[in-house]
């Protein structure tokens, strides 16, 4: 039996704060992670590998949320799509996380931090857009902003591989570091999908 919900369920836009918030500690986490010291950092990455279960117990409870309910507040492909990309900001934080502790990783380039920066940005504006659905036409300015944050980590991203590829890391060093980098610029892109999806739900709600 399909339970019938009213088409501004709000228990939608609870989940979806819920993710977002999530991601906003998953990257915080990832902030003190690169910062701490070497014998600091398994606990970190356990707790990262705890907010990515939860990450992964948000994008579920959307996805049987949408099975049950008869009328979403938007369409169904745009809400399970949002919930996807959201989940994909914390996998690839916590595979940076779990790659640089699998690596032996002592120090990161200057550059890693400023990516860092760059993602706890982009997390704050997700977190204050998710209330916003309710009314979409308010989010213009949202996905603006995560676009510029996006550019300026294509810029990071491209900066640390010139520094790497530089002559300045050994070879071996260069090859774990490059998958920390790569894996930050993923998040970064993983932001900027979210944003699309929201971008297209606000067209369609206009």
């Amino acid at each position: 039996m399909r339970l019938r919900a009213a088409p501004r369920d709000a228990r939608f836009y609870d989940l979806l704060t819920a993710a977002a918030v999530n991601i906003a500690d998953a990257v915080a986490v990832l902030d003190r992670f690169v910062r701490a010291d070497a014998a600091d950092r398994e606990a970190l990455a356990q707790e990262m590998r705890r907010l990515e279960h939860v990450g992964d117990d948000h994008t579920h409870a959307l996805i049987e949320l949408i099975d049950v309910t008869f009328v979403t507040p938007f369409d169904r492909e745009d809400i399970y799509r949002l919930a996807v990309r959201l989940d994909d900001v914390v996998d690839f934080v916590d595979e940076v996380v779990d790659l640089a502790l699998l690596y032996g990783c002592d120090q990161f380039p200057p550059g890693v931090s400023e990516q860092v920066e760059l993602l706890t940005k982009a997390a704050g504006l997700t977190v204050a857009a998710m209330p916003k659905l309710r009314t979409p036409q308010d989010l213009v300015p949202y996905w603006r902003e995560i676009s510029e944050v996006e550019n300026a980590a294509d810029q990071v991203h491209r900066r640390l591989l010139s520094l790497l590829f530089s002559g300045e890391y050994e070879p071996l060093t260069v090859m774990k570091l490059k998958d920390v980098v790569d894996g930050l610029e993923q998040a970064a892109d993983a932001f900027e999908h979210a944003a699309d999806v929201m971008h297209t739900i606000a067209v369609k709600e206009s």
